[in-house]
């Protein structure tokens, strides 16, 4: 079985990969794991550190060779907004529930959570059920490829108010 013990990050200019493996975002944070590719091959991951994987990042084999990661699609809240300046006010609003958000010009997506539809529609929000592939704005406290997961993200919520 070949081993991975390098990646190129997604843009990276390279070859054409010789197989894909799919994943859903929260199966993407990977240091050492037996990867089943979707041909049926499978390598093994061995990397030093952790890395949070997005779409279109390159796993090298020991042969050179590449290997796609690729986004699996997830079920989403599709988040439409009022206006930018609403948009803006639902991104805050879900930041401050530390949820994970993939913000683009005219949406937000999240996770699906039933609790977080309800509070989003309360503030005037639109939300779809969707089902495509996930890719979270990693926060101001993860760097790629040096974060173990659960860690302190930076802060704690003990000892101090938010007003």
């Amino acid at each position: 079985m070949q081993r991975v013990t390098s990646y190129l990050p997604a843009g990276t200019p390279s070859s054409n990969p010789i197989g894909k493996v799919v994943l859903p975002h929260d199966l993407r944070h990977l240091r050492r794991k037996l990867l089943h590719l979707e041909n049926g091959d499978m390598v093994m991951l061995d990397l030093k550190e952790p890395v949070l994987f997005a779409s279109g990042d390159m796993l090298v084999l020991e042969d050179g060779e590449l290997i796609e990661i690729v986004a699996a699609d997830e079920k989403l809240f599709e988040i439409k907004a009022k206006d930018r300046l609403h948009l803006i006010e639902l991104a805050w609003h879900l930041g401050n529930r530390h949820l994970g958000a993939q913000i683009e010009e005219d949406r937000i997506l999240i996770l699906r959570d039933h609790v977080i539809r309800s509070m989003l529609e309360g503030l005037g929000a639109t939300v779809s059920e969707i089902s495509e592939p996930f890719q979270p704005a990693r926060g101001a406290y993860h760097s790629h490829g040096n974060h173990s997961h659960g860690a302190d993200h930076g802060h704690s919520h003990g000892h101090h108010s938010h007003d």
